[in-house]
This record gives C-alpha cells, structure tokens and sequence, in this order.
C-alpha cells in the first residue's frame, strides 16, 4: 500500500509539471476569474488522474473500480472539449457502474443503489468546486477517510484508494492556490468517480452520505436558486451568475449566498484561500463523525 502510494504521488507530480508545460504551449488554458489579472491557467488537469487510474487498472488493483472511474474520466475529458449538458452528465454515467455490477453480481436493488450512488457522487463533487485547490483538496480529504475507514474496518480497498489519494496529492499540488493547473471535468469526474466507487465496494452508504452532507448541502442550495429563478426569471436576485469578483483587497465579492463556497464571502471579507480552509474544515469535521461509523 505505500509502495502503491509513493509511486503514484511521484508520478502524479512529474506528469502535472509536464503537463503544466505541455498544456501552456498548445494554448489550452482557462481563465482564473478569481484573479484581478484574470491569468490563463492550463486545464485538464484532470488527466493525471485518468493516467494513474489506467496504470492501476493494468497492474491489476480492483480492476472493475479502476475501470469505473476511467470511463468517467474519458466522459470528463469528452465534456471538456464538447459540451455535453448536463442532462446527459446526469443520465449517460449510471451506465459506468457496468463493471462494478458485473464483478460482484448485486441484488437488482443493489444494482440500483451502485448505480445511482456512484453517478450522484460524481456530479455532487463536480458541482462542489470553483476555486483553486477546493475540489482537488475536498476529494483528497474524503479518499483519505476513506483509506483510514478501509484499514479500519478492513475492507480490502487499500491498494486502489492509497494509488488514487498519491495520484490526488500530486495533482493538488499545482491546483492549490495559486493554481499552476486546473483539474477540469475530466478530474471532476474522476474525483467524484473515485470517492462514490470506494463509498459503494467498502459498504460505507450511511457514513458515506456523512461525509458528503456540505456536497449535499451545496447541491440542494443551487435546486433552491434555479427553482427561484425559474418562479421569478425577472428578477435579480435570482439570477444565475457562475463566477463572483476579487475587490483590491484580495477579497472576494460575491453575488449572493446560494451555493455553499460563496456563504461566507458573502458576509464576511475573506479571500479565495480563506474560504478554501474553510471548505476543507467543514468537509473534515463530518468526515471525522463518519470516522467511526462501519455502514
């Protein structure tokens, strides 16, 4: 298990610096509108991510999981380049739980319950994100749990979750603030992949819903705004803004209060780092309660 971790941390931090490079001098890069110099970052940060989990899969580390979350990953980098919408985010993955449910051969019920966990958890933490290092650190935060809780309760995961917290260490490293990389869909959906798989084979759903609550809580603030907006489209209030504005002071000025990264900021001047460690302190704190808990 170390020997797992080690070397994809090693290889998961030489490929980001390469592709750090790579992605700079082909141009694909995006704007950090939480940058008053609105910098161009490289993007698809995410296929370092892909790359470990292919590697897994070939020396043989709970391949069905590995599979699993390397079709997501290629459905991300897809989503990347074309847009998909989010209709088909939310339909077109239930399908990639396939080799999960072939390998253990589930109760229909529980094919059901794979299915539809692993698929929620992947756009929950595609959902939970926007500043540097947020998603990256909060799906290392919940592998990590998830690593502890298998060694635990002993449930056989520990090869496949210690190889992905490496490969998730490395990348955060560039992706913290001030990012050098972003993760992109493609490590959205790996990262969601990878923590709805280990939540779904370790038997972990009570304590897994746990540590997921601030996702939750997030997903059901952005129903309550598009609920609003679709009952008041005039006003403004309601209206969708994807991206707040830094004041000089390196402050954040946000639009409203309506998605769980933006509560804070909205009250009270911190910067985009402050209300990261804030994310990371509130996602820890539930992990922590669902330490305990083997369901």
């Amino acid at each position: 298990m170390l020997i797992v971790f080690l070397t994809t941390l090693i290889v998961s931090l030489l490929l980001a610096r390469f592709l750090i490079w790579f992605f700079n001098k082909k141009g694909l890069v995006a704007v950090d509108y939480y940058k008053r110099d609105r910098r161009k970052i490289a993007t698809c940060g995410g296929v370092v991510l892909l790359v470990i989990a292919i590697l897994l899969m070939l020396i043989g580390a709970k391949t069905a999981a590995t599979i699993t979350i390397t079709l997501f990953g290629i459905f991300g980098l897809v989503d990347d380049f074309v847009d998909i919408g989010r209709i088909a985010k939310i339909i077109v993955p239930v399908s990639f739980a396939l080799p999960i449910i072939v390998y253990y051969n589930p109760s229909p019920f529980e094919i059901l319950v794979i299915a539809l966990y692993v698929m929620v958890v992947a756009n929950l933490v595609n959902m939970h994100s926007g500043f540097n290092g947020m998603a990256v650190g909060l799906s290392t935060i919940l592998i990590f749990f998830l690593l502890l809780k298998t060694i635990i309760f002993e449930r056989g995961l520990e090869t496949f979750l210690s190889g992905m917290l490496g490969a998730h260490l490395g990348l955060l490293y560039y992706n913290k603030y001030p990012s050098r990389i972003f993760d992109g869909n493609v490590g959205s959906m790996i990262m969601g992949a990878t923590v709805g798989v280990g939540i779904v084979l370790c038997g972990f759903l009570v304590s897994g819903f746990i540590m997921l609550i601030p996702h939750t809580a997030n997903f059901l603030m952005y129903v309550y705004w598009r609920i609003r907006r679709a009952l008041n489209p005039k006003d403004e209030r309601w209206k969708l803004v994807k991206f707040g504005k830094v004041r000089e002071d390196g402050t954040l000025e946000v639009p409203n209060s309506l998605t769980l990264k933006w509560v804070l900021p909205k009250r009270y001047r911190m910067t985009e780092k402050q209300v990261v460690l804030a994310m990371y302190a509130l996602t820890t704190a539930f992990c922590l309660i669902a330490l305990p808990i083997s369901f």
